[in-house]
């Protein structure tokens, strides 16, 4: 079996805007610094596990434009030990990039999307007599137009693509972008079912279960998880800005709190939830346990947090470590 982790999906380019507020419709907001980095679940995954040293192989996987941006995320693949054979160009779209608008007080991002040519990834270009990995990622769901499509067998063809990776041995995993939309259940629950591990934030949680909740500290959050473990093939993991929840099949819940980051050491938030994923992912594919595995994305998590960009924050290991032990974790 291959080591190493291929991850697929969205390949984008985030244009970041740090800006001193949020405007109401029709109203100004300053720009006090701007950006442009990796976006995307696939492509802040793979950064992140280059940027903390994971030793084991990774692969791109996916489409990009015939056009500069496309260019530049080869190179960058490049620079960080990335694989590229099975990431391609097509002529039949750009690059997809995202402006990024981070509030500089609060790390709050609200961001405007040009889908490009990742809705044009379909089912039949994964080939996984290529794929160099143990273990697949995909992301993000509701965010890959030829991917959430209905699939008469699977569901939808994220599923379907999920489901052939666990027949050629290959764990799995899944993100989810928070669309505000009604179409969390009909895309989400069938990868759930094929999917090892499922990550998703509060309110992308609350979408897929259809169970509102406030505070994360708010019981409905676990019955919300619960009903999701209902349909699920194996764990949800749900990140908060201070817990993280993992559901277990065996029918354990464990939790982790977030590294107590302070204020002034946070300069954005975009990117966070890949960090997390990666720092997970990295202890999965290692046999870590799940208690370290959440230990490990919240310290790659609080990386992310020290630049305005998805990755230029995240450390080696160690001085990950390091912030869990320098600022403690919520309890």
């Amino acid at each position: 079996m291959n080591s190493g982790i291929a991850a697929a999906g969205n390949w984008i380019i985030d244009r970041v805007k740090v800006i001193d507020v949020f405007p109401a419709q029709d109203a100004l907001a300053n720009i006090l610094m701007e950006s442009s980095g990796n976006g995307g679940s696939p492509y802040n995954l793979l950064k992140d596990l280059s940027r903390v040293g994971f030793v084991g192989g990774l692969q791109a996987i996916g489409l990009i434009g015939d056009d500069l941006d496309g260019d530049r995320i080869l190179e960058d693949c490049r620079r960080h030990r990335i694989e590229t054979s099975l990431l391609q160009k097509t002529p039949h779209a750009p690059t997809s990039y995202t402006d990024v608008m981070s509030v500089m007080s609060t790390g709050r991002r609200t961001f405007f999307h040009q889908r490009g040519a990742n809705a044009l990834l379909r089912a039949e270009q994964f080939d996984f007599q290529r794929i160099q990995a143990s273990h697949l990622h995909l992301g993000y769901l509701l965010l890959l137009d030829s991917l959430d499509e209905p699939d008469e067998a699977y569901g939808t063809a994220a599923a379907r693509v999920l489901a052939a990776a666990k027949d050629h041995g290959l764990t799995t995993s899944v993100d989810v972008v928070s669309e505000d939309s009604d179409r969390f259940r009909a895309t989400v629950l069938p990868a759930l079912r094929h999917a090892d591990i499922v990550f998703m934030n509060e309110f992308e949680l609350s979408r897929t279960s259809g169970i509102s909740f406030g505070r994360t500290d708010d019981g409905r959050l676990l019955q919300a998880g619960e009903r999701l473990m209902e349909g699920a093939g194996g764990q949800l993991v749900v990140h908060t800005p201070e817990r993280i929840f993992a559901f277990l099949k065996d029918g354990r819940r464990l939790e982790h709190g977030a590294v107590r980051m302070p204020e002034d050491r946070i300069r954005g938030a975009v990117g966070a939830g890949d960090a997390f994923a990666a720092g997970y992912l990295s202890g999965f594919v290692d046999g870590f346990d799940v208690v370290e595995c959440l230990r490990f994305g919240a310290c790659v998590a609080a990386s992310s947090l020290l630049a305005p960009d998805s990755s230029s924050g995240v450390m080696p290991w160690g001085d990950c470590l390091e912030l869990g032990h320098q600022y403690g974790f919520y309890g």
